[in-house]
């Protein structure tokens, strides 16, 4: 039976920057309604991403957030994270209540993993309104915490692996892939996909999580803290054809030394010495390139993934659930750092 719309929803707000977990409050506040490209859903669960705490943060001060009192866990519309090292997307599973005029391809009563529209409020609320173009209907094989664990991820990393030129659709030639903090929200998606595609995967992790992250295919695994980790050498003396860079405060003169000689770099936490460091690469000319990686959701794409954890080829490694009430103990672990894999929350 399709969920039912009344006048109001329990949501997380904080009405200011800074504070951390102790600045959420816990409110009553209207239902947005979808616009005639939109819909509004019914949110059963959401994932928190560190851009959610960086927001509230300030770290995208002044165009992030618009105003206050502020819901988090949302899309930003301005696009800003080539340049700020976050991106601004949400990730939410949940089931249609409303659609506008213009929708065709969603009906009330579809179960969806998705990403929401900025403006109309964030994920840590009963309900959000998403544009069509960042949903994908969630099959039943595909719980609610793996679904809504997958959207900024999974993209991110697909569209990482893209980037390098690889291929999920065509065989690809032999290539060798590095992937670093390989046990996070993008790298354990990236190693995953990456044996999906064909490819030689090495990757870093602290020691803790090398047996999770050779569980997840890597065929290689080195401790990042370890010297030979700190100098991201594969321990087969590999050159990698390609980085998916989900770490950070690594500088370009440790990646030059591995790379093959066409190899790429796809920095996902881009601040400015990367944007810096990829234009040099390009005005000289260089065959070793540093991309900065700016997400854009794709259906088609979210559609891949979702139908890759149906099928059982990708899993959401989930370090934890949350009930909505305990927003402020699934916020703390995240701004913690040393969440493995996706904190949900189920509302």
């Amino acid at each position: 039976m399709a969920a039912e719309k009344p006048s109001t929803m329990k949501a997380v707000q904080y009405d200011s920057y800074g504070g951390g977990a102790a600045g959420l409050k816990h409110v009553e506040v209207p239902i947005p309604s979808p616009k005639k490209n939109e819909a509004l859903l019914k949110l059963e669960a959401a994932a928190i991403n560190p851009v959610d705490w960086k927001i509230q943060k300030g770290m995208l001060r002044p165009f992030l957030p618009p105003r206050f009192p502020f819901t988090p866990v949302v899309e930003s519309l301005l696009r800003l994270p080539t340049f700020l090292g976050v991106s601004v997307i949400s990730d939410v599973a949940g089931e249609v209540v409303e659609v506008g005029s213009e929708v065709n391809s969603f009906k009330k009563g579809d179960k969806v993993v998705g990403l929401l529209s900025f403006p109309n409020g964030g994920g840590l609320a009963d309900f959000a309104v998403t544009t069509v173009a960042a949903m994908a209907i969630r099959p039943p094989e595909v719980s609610l915490s793996e679904a809504a664990g997958l959207p900024t991820a999974g993209l991110t990393a697909l569209q990482s692996l893209k980037a390098i030129g690889i291929k999920f659709d065509t065989p690809n030639k032999s290539s060798n892939i590095l992937i670093t903090a390989a046990s996070g929200g993008v790298g354990h998606y990236a190693v995953q996909l990456a044996k999906y595609a064909g490819l030689h995967v090495t990757a870093t992790c602290g020691a803790r999580n090398i047996e999770l992250v050779k569980s997840l295919g890597a065929d290689e695994v080195v401790d990042y803290k370890t010297p030979e980790g700190a100098k991201l050498k594969s321990p087969s003396d590999k050159k990698y054809d390609g980085v998916i860079h989900c770490a950070t405060n690594i500088p370009w003169s440790t990646f030059g030394p591995n790379l093959s000689s066409s190899g790429k770099v796809i920095d996902i936490t881009p601040n400015f010495t990367t944007i810096a460091a990829s234009i040099l690469k390009r005005i000289t000319f260089s065959k070793k390139k540093l991309i900065p990686l700016m997400l854009v959701p794709k259906s088609g794409e979210m559609e891949f993934l979702v139908n890759l954890v149906k099928e059982g080829k990708l899993k959401t490694v989930i370090d934890s659930v949350y009930p909505l009430s305990k927003a402020e103990e699934a916020w703390a672990k995240s701004i913690s750092g040393h969440a493995t894999g996706k904190i949900i929350i189920e509302i």
